[in-house]
């Protein structure tokens, strides 16, 4: 393989433009992916474990991950979803800070953290791109800990379904903030929804079949969400 060129999977990539490594050249693009493999994952397979040595990165190409905690209590946290184009572990960092599960099958980017380490610090343009990432994240988890924190469930659902379109559809976000509907595939089933927002099934049936008899959405199947007043849905999540 030519090294001035980047491999034809990462030319061909669905998330190459949104992804950390999206501003690199093409020969960078191959040199890592010389230190990068593909992987696989079955719904329920675990990927990082929390407290861990931090020995992986990964960047999400497919699929939805959940990120979680264990309280003093042993139950189950979850502070956060990963969609396509996000990226997980910790590079620079000793230990994993949060376990990192597929909630969906999922296909991963995953590098050796000390060979990615490596290959930033030699890459000023990676190294900016995953400090803007670091501040997104945080942003993105305390908006999280609201959610489940604050919010009544029909908050809960109408914020979910509004940052699930915008991460699995992004190329309809525009015409969704212009007040035109957009469709997305639902990578999770209504269990899994509820288990994730901290409700039960039926709480979560209920609100989506008040929010479609109410023009908010449209379900044309059990797996996909239309968005027809995206400004309602965005006031009830307030």
């Amino acid at each position: 393989m030519n090294s001035s060129h980047a491999p034809l999977y990462c030319q061909t990539c669905s998330i190459r433009n949104r992804a950390i490594c999206a501003d690199l050249e093409d020969s960078e693009i191959a040199e890592l992916n010389g230190i990068g493999r593909r992987r696989n994952l079955e719904a329920g397979e675990q990927l990082l474990w929390e407290g861990d040595e931090a020995v992986l990165v990964a960047n999400v190409i497919e699929g939805v991950l959940k990120l979680s905690t264990q309280t003093e209590e042993g139950k189950e946290q979850i502070l956060g979803l990963a969609y396509p184009s996000d990226f997980l572990g910790r590079p620079f960092g000793e230990t994993t800070p949060f376990g990192v599960e597929a909630l969906t099958d999922a296909n991963v980017c995953v590098f050796q953290r000390a060979d990615f380490d490596r290959f930033a610090r030699e890459h000023p343009r990676l190294e900016h791109k995953l400090l803007e990432r670091t501040l997104s994240e945080l942003d993105r988890t305390r908006r999280w800990m609201l959610l489940l924190g604050r919010m009544n469930a029909e908050q809960k659902l109408a914020s979910f379904l509004v940052e699930t379109v915008d991460r699995m559809a992004p190329a309809t976000c525009a015409a969704s903030l212009n007040g035109k509907p957009t469709q997305a595939a639902l990578p999770l089933s209504r269990q899994q929804v509820a288990d994730v927002l901290g409700l039960t099934i039926e709480t979560v049936s209920r609100q989506l079949t008040k929010m479609k008899n109410d023009g908010l959405i449209d379900l044309p199947s059990r797996r996909e969400v239309v968005l027809l007043d995206r400004e309602a849905l965005e006031a009830l999540a307030r």
